[in-house]
């Protein structure tokens, strides 16, 4: 089972969602204030479950309804996923990836992790 961990920063509070094995699979935006934060984790673990998939990476993509993970190539040519909400805002985001297997497994993972995830305090 996945778990969001809540870490305090200078600028805010942010959160992570870790894999089973410990691994971040996926990352916030920096909240002003704990409770924020928490309405972000509510937010990833209602919507990562159904979210469709739009692969921006392919020439002449259909668009997808939110929610919705959006796989894109970012500025150094390596992958990244981002979810955002029914509402358009992203919610939660990945690291870099090589190859677009290991970029849709995070995508499933967090799918997998985060409707159940606990959530700690760092």
């Amino acid at each position: 089972m996945g778990k969001f961990v809540l870490r305090t920063l200078p600028s805010g509070i942010k959160f992570d969602l870790k894999a089973t094995n410990g691994e971040v699979i996926a990352t916030s935006e920096v909240y002003s204030g704990e409770a924020a934060a928490r309405k972000g984790i509510a937010s990833v673990m209602k919507n990562a479950p159904i979210a469709n998939l739009e692969d921006q990476t392919v020439a002449d993509f259909v668009p997808a309804k939110h929610p919705k993970f959006e796989v894109y190539t970012d500025k150094a040519g390596e992958l990244r996923f981002r979810l955002k909400a029914r509402n358009g805002e992203i919610i939660a985001s990945s690291e870099g990836y090589k190859a677009m297997k290991s970029c849709l497994n995070g995508v499933e993972s967090v799918r997998k992790n985060a409707a159940d995830a606990t959530i700690v305090k760092e």
